[in-house]
């Protein structure tokens, strides 16, 4: 493998690794897995990263051509995932369980819906990934290897991913059901005010696309 292709998986790691930002989703997940037991929360943390590892390689293969076919924008993506994501911090401001959870277990496990959402989408993979990973095979040009690079560098950052949740959770839960409760109420904050900015980039990007035709 050359120098440059080294370099453009180097800083297609290093770009999708800030914008994915595992450190920062660790108190959410905390947040949001408060009750559940190790195991449970382990199968919920291995389930999230997963999906959102293979939505990302989906946005790889094949998102400018879905996302063309159906007239959908990125921006449009960042003003959903957005709504969603206040949607899943109103209860957490409260020191609520967030998410779709529900305070009594139900004959379908909830760890599918927290896995899912909002975990894995938007909190891992969500429109700020999506748009990383368009803008990145833009870069690649076509180039079979640049594009193998950038699913290498995708894999690289969930398996970071999956490791500083595991090991960052294990220290803020040594906070005791206290610490989850402060933690809980102050990433609702964090979390709104997030998803609040994804609306905000969705619709001064759309602006700026407009303005640009």
């Amino acid at each position: 493998m050359d120098q440059d292709i080294i370099r453009f998986a180097l800083g297609a790691f290093v770009t999708l690794l800030v914008v994915v930002d595992p450190p920062g989703v660790v108190p959410m997940y905390v947040a949001l897995t408060k009750g559940e037991t190790p195991a449970h929360r382990r199968a919920i943390l291995g389930r999230a990263v997963l999906i959102a590892f293979g939505a990302a390689l989906f946005f790889l293969v094949a998102g400018r051509a879905v996302l063309s076919y159906l007239g959908v924008t990125v921006h449009a993506f960042s003003i959903s995932g957005g709504i969603l994501l206040f949607v899943a911090a109103m209860p957490m401001l409260f020191g609520q369980r967030g998410g779709l959870q529900s305070p009594e277990p139900k004959e379908k496990s909830t760890a599918h819906d927290i896995a899912v959402f909002p975990l894995a989408m938007p909190l891992l993979s969500g429109p700020g990934t999506i748009a990383t990973i368009l803008l990145l095979t833009s870069q690649a040009g076509g180039d079979i290897q640049k594009l193998m690079a950038i699913g290498i560098a995708i894999a690289a950052v969930f398996l970071v991913a999956f490791v500083t949740l595991y090991l960052g959770a294990r220290l803020i839960s040594l906070g005791g059901e206290g610490g989850v409760d402060i933690a809980t109420r102050v990433m609702g904050i964090v979390l709104a005010a997030l998803a609040v900015q994804y609306v905000l980039n969705g619709i001064t990007g759309y602006y700026h696309l407009l303005l640009g035709r």
